[in-house]
């Protein structure tokens, strides 16, 4: 999917943002790049980013169908502060191969590679839905919705995308509340298919609707579940999908 470099100058943007996104700012220092979340106040996922610190300015790389958006509720939020929000031409470049000068580890898993900012560099062959679905990482626009997606049920805080000790922000409270819960009863995962179905087809046990399929690749695929509704014989249209549950700890 193509990505848009949204460019947060002037005033102070670490500052600016670290009111709003779901992850703390402050492991840029560490990382040199952080995956975050912004939220509608009834906790509901708008969209997912990097944030990318670029000398005093930080760099925002979002799908590029998000990026209007995200740019006009950024520009709402600022009022009088003296930030400035531009869209700005900047390639951004990824692979699971050896990094190249500048490349920065993705930080939400080891196995998604790097990213490199600045340079259009070819593809490298990585087959990223293999990728996505083996280690369940769900994508902006296809397994992540605006206005219905909640974060934790995305598994960003497995994916390095959320911060529980970093202070309000838009959404926190709820996020908060469900992150105090005992279990999540319905969230992404990966499952077993013996076919392909199009994205979004209902998930199907006996009766009752146990979720939707997403994204397919040799055989798995990222299924949002009920986790009480599913198991392992359950229908997507005329695909058999599996599911084990949850792995038990040794």
């Amino acid at each position: 999917m193509q990505r848009t470099i949204i460019r947060v100058s002037g005033g102070d943007p670490a500052k600016f943002l670290q009111g709003l996104v779901s992850n703390d700012l402050g492991k840029m220092s560490r990382d040199g790049i952080v995956y975050a979340a912004i939220l509608s106040p009834q906790g509901k996922y708008l969209a997912d980013f990097f944030l990318v610190p670029d000398r005093d300015d930080i760099l925002i790389d979002v799908a590029a169908p998000l990026a209007d958006d995200l740019t006009k509720r950024l520009t709402l939020y600022k009022l009088r502060a003296p930030i400035t929000l531009e869209q700005v031409e900047m390639p951004v470049s990824r692979g699971t191969g050896p990094a190249p000068e500048g490349a920065i580890p993705d930080p939400r898993h080891p196995a998604l590679g790097w990213r490199v900012y600045g340079q259009n560099l070819p593809e490298d062959g990585t087959d990223w839905d293999a990728l996505r679905v083996a280690h369940c990482v769900p994508e902006s626009c296809i397994e992540l919705i605006p206005n219905e997606t909640f974060i934790l049920e995305a598994g960003f805080d497995r994916l390095n995308g959320v911060d529980f000790r970093k202070g309000c922000y838009v959404g926190q409270e709820v996020t908060a509340r469900m992150q105090h819960k005992t279990a999540l009863r319905k969230g992404f995962v990966t499952v077993s298919v013996d076919g392909v179905a199009p994205v979004g087809t209902d998930i199907m046990a006996g009766e009752k609707q146990a979720g939707q399929l997403f994204t397919q690749s040799g055989g798995k695929a990222i299924a949002f579940l009920r986790f009480d509704r599913a198991g392992d014989d359950m229908q997507a249209a005329d695909v058999r999908v599996s599911w084990q549950g949850f792995a038990q700890p040794a």
